[in-house]
């Protein structure tokens, strides 16, 4: 499972031509399902996440979580995270989850963070979507559950 984290002032999606998810101060998330995510692939990326010191505390340092700060958090799912890119031009997404497996993950992924973060708005799993957003910093982060695996990361994964 693969994130793109965005620190933002704000963000919004408009899914298929209607508003469907919104945050205030907190992350952006973009959110690629690979084939053989489990559920603890999930679990792990939420966890780590949540508590991604990456907002700024009194003196400047970026020494919060976007649990400490109250923040908010937006979910689009984005399959194209799954490219392979390797060979010509155009890229392939076989590595890519089904759709149907894709899209229960992507809900699961959704619930742990909802667990997590006080607000946590979404687009449409599958859905042709259009983002706004504003970014800060920028602050951008590509967070792999299979890297944090292969480092013998010890993140509680309860729920």
């Amino acid at each position: 499972m693969i994130a793109v984290i965005q620190r933002v002032k704000n963000a919004s999606v408009i899914s298929d031509g209607v508003p469907t998810g919104k945050t205030e101060q907190g992350l952006m998330l973009l959110l690629g399902i690979k084939r053989n995510d489990t559920e603890s692939d999930a679990l792990l990326l939420a966890e780590k996440i949540s508590k991604l010191r990456i907002f700024s505390d009194g003196e400047g340092k970026m020494n919060l979580s976007v649990k400490d700060i109250g923040g908010e958090v937006l979910i689009v799912s984005n399959f194209t995270l799954c490219a392979n890119y390797a060979h010509g031009n155009r890229p392939d997404y076989m590595d890519a989850e089904a759709p149907a497996r894709a899209s229960e993950l992507y809900d699961y992924f959704v619930s742990a963070m909802r667990e997590r973060v006080c607000h946590v708005g979404t687009g449409v799993f599958g859905a042709d979507m259009e983002i706004t957003m504003k970014a800060d910093g920028p602050v951008t982060i590509v967070m792999d559950s299979q890297i944090l695996k292969s480092k013998g990361n010890n993140i509680c994964v309860s729920k």
